[in-house]
């Protein structure tokens, strides 16, 4: 593999790293197997710190192609806590809200899903990497400044139950989806819509475009991989 000319690497981003954490590693271990300072790399699309899952990063001339990568459909597979919220819909924050479960049902859950199957507004997490006048709005949010994001329009083609436990009132679910969409909004409006709140305790991106998680490569397994790749 010429990676300095030009090449598509997928990895399985590990719990708690970060995307960029996972492109300089990558980089890093890269540039100092082919002896150069720094080979360009790029990531087609973040995954959140305490998610999981496809990460697809580029090399040279093949960054060209980050823009075409991030349009493409993604799968993703969530558990979600109901009943209470966090500031950033995920683990990252301390449990701030707690709300009434007793009316849930798996039933009232098949009947409220389907309501976000479409094209759909979404207003993305004041904790995100959405721009408010050309700042991070996570940045904003931990110097104590009230961010507003303005609704954005995507596209989600499936939602699938498949787990529910009304003894710790936690669900899993299956979701497909387009560009820009954040699982932990969309948890945070399911917990809304089920007149509950809601929050992500786990979040494995399996596929991206027709790469799937089982098809990627772990972060542990890198320097075997490279012997394979750039030693042949």
């Amino acid at each position: 593999m010429n990676f300095q000319e030009g090449e598509i690497i997928c990895i399985d981003k590990p719990y708690r790293m970060s995307s960029f954490g996972a492109l300089a590693h990558v980089r890093y271990l890269i540039s100092k197997r082919l002896g150069v300072k720094r080979v360009k790399t790029g990531h087609a699309g973040t995954l959140d710190p305490l998610a999981t899952g496809v990460l697809i990063l580029c090399t040279g001339k093949a960054t060209k192609r980050i823009d075409e990568l991030q349009r493409h459909t993604k799968e993703y597979t969530a558990t979600l806590q109901i009943g209470a919220t966090t500031p950033s819909y995920d683990m990252e924050h301390e449990v701030d809200n707690t709300y009434p479960t007793e009316h849930i049902t798996r039933e009232l859950i098949l009947s409220t899903l389907p309501k976000f199957i479409g094209t759909i507004q979404q207003v993305p997490p004041a904790y995100s990497a959405c721009k408010v006048d050309g700042k991070r709005a996570y940045e904003l949010k931990r110097k104590g400044k009230e961010v507003e994001l303005k609704p954005k329009t995507l596209q989600i083609d499936e939602i699938e139950l498949t787990a529910f436990s009304p003894e710790d009132m936690t669900m899993q679910i299956r979701v497909v989806c387009g560009k820009g969409t954040y699982i932990r909004a969309l948890a945070r409006d399911i917990g809304e819509a089920l007149g509950s709140g809601a929050y992500l305790t786990a979040l494995r991106r399996t596929r991206v475009g027709d790469v799937r998680v089982e098809d990627c490569i772990k972060i542990d397994d890198l320097n075997d991989w490279l012997d394979k790749v750039i030693d042949n």
